[in-house]
C-alpha cells in the first residue's frame, strides 16, 4: 500500500506553487472594462463635476471680470490654438523646465550622495540643504535678475535653486532607509567605493531618490512659473507663467483661467506620463505593488 504521507519539501514545493498561482492571477492583463472603471472613469467624473460647478456657478457672480463663463475660456482657447500661439506657450515653458530639472538632476545626485555618504559634510551642508528646500522660490528671483539679467540663464538659475535641495534631500533620504545588511553584503562581493554606489547604494535608495525627483519637478515648475510670472522681457518670449501675468494686465480673466489650466495641465501630464510610470516600476520592482 502506497504512502500518502507529504515530506517537507513536498510541502515547501505545494506552498511555492500556490503562490506563483496568486501572483500569476494577480498580474493578469487588465479588461478594458476594468481599466477603465478604475482609471480613466474617475477623472472624468472629476472634471465633469468641476465644470457643472463653475457653470452653476458662473451666473450667481454674474460678473465677468472676476469668474469668466466655461464659454469665454473655451473662445480664448480657440483663439490662440487658430492663431498657432497655444503650442508655443506650452514648450517654451515645457522646455525651460525640462532642461532646468535636467541640470537640476545633475548637480542634486553626487551632492546628496556627497551629504549622505560624508559625516562632514552632512553636518555643514545638510541642515543649508533643508532650509533651501522650504525657502519660496519667488525669493530667488529678484537676486537672480540682478546677478544674470533678463535672460533664460536667469530662469535656469532659479529652478536649479529650487530644486536641487528637494532631488539632494531625496537621495540622502534613501541612502539613510538602505538597510546595512545590503552594504555589508555588497562590500563583501568586492562593491566597494563608485562600484558600491553604482550597484548596492543607488538601487537600494530608489524609492526615496525617486520620491525627491517628484517632488525636485514640483519645485522646478513652480519656480519656473514664479520667475517668468515676474521677468517680463519680450526676448524671453511668452511663457504660461508670462500669459497668466499678461492676462492679469489686461485683466482678462477668461486668459487668466486659460493659463492656469495650462499650467495646471502640463504639471499633470509630466507626472501621469514620467514620473508615476516611474514611481511605479521601481515599487513593483520591489514587491511594493502589485500589479493590476
Amino acid at each position: 500500500m502506497a504512502s500518502t504521507e507529504t515530506t517537507p519539501v513536498q510541502e515547501a514545493g505545494s506552498v511555492e506553487a500556490g503562490l506563483d498561482a496568486l501572483e500569476t492571477s494577480a498580474t493578469g492583463r487588465p479588461t478594458f472594462r476594468h481599466t477603465f472603471v478604475n482609471k480613466i472613469l474617475p477623472p472624468i467624473i472629476a472634471i465633469a463635476v468641476v465644470l457643472v460647478a463653475w457653470t452653476l456657478l458662473y451666473p450667481v457672480v454674474d460678473d465677468p471680470s472676476k469668474l469668466p463663463s466655461p464659454a469665454a475660456v473655451g473662445d480664448v482657447f480657440k483663439e490662440a490654438w487658430l492663431k498657432g500661439d497655444l503650442l508655443g506657450y506650452i514648450w517654451t515653458s515645457v522646455s525651460r523646465g525640462l532642461l532646468g530639472f535636467f541640470f537640476a538632476l545633475v548637480i542634486g545626485t553626487p551632492l546628496g550622495l556627497l551629504v549622505a555618504r560624508v559625516r562632514f559634510v552632512r553636518a555643514a551642508i545638510g541642515p543649508i540643504l533643508s532650509g533651501l528646500q522650504s525657502l519660496p522660490s519667488v525669493a530667488w528671483v529678484p537676486p537672480a535678475v540682478i546677478w544674470l539679467g533678463l535672460n533664460n540663464s536667469m530662469m535656469y538659475a532659479v529652478i536649479l535653486l529650487g530644486a536641487v535641495p528637494s532631488i539632494a534631500n531625496g537621495l540622502v533620504s534613501g541612502v539613510d532607509q538602505v538597510p546595512p545588511l545590503f552594504l555589508r553584503a555588497g562590500r563583501t562581493m568586492g562593491a566597494t567605493g563608485l562600484k558600491g554606489v553604482r550597484h548596492v547604494t543607488l538601487p537600494a535608495a530608489l524609492p526615496g531618490y525617486v520620491a525627491g525627483l517628484k517632488q525636485g519637478w514640483a519645485f522646478s515648475w513652480r519656480s519656473l512659473m514664479a520667475a517668468e510670472i515676474i521677468a517680463n522681457f519680450p526676448d524671453l518670449g511668452v511663457g504660461l507663467g508670462q500669459l497668466l501675468e499678461n492676462g492679469r494686465t489686461a485683466s482678462d480673466m477668461a486668459m487668466v483661467f486659460e493659463a492656469i489650466l495650462l499650467i495646471l495641465f502640463v504639471g499633470i501630464a509630466i507626472d501621469l506620463l514620467i514620473f508615476s510610470p516611474l514611481e511605479r516600476r521601481v515599487l513593483r520592482g520591489r514587491g511594493l505593488l502589485v500589479r493590476s
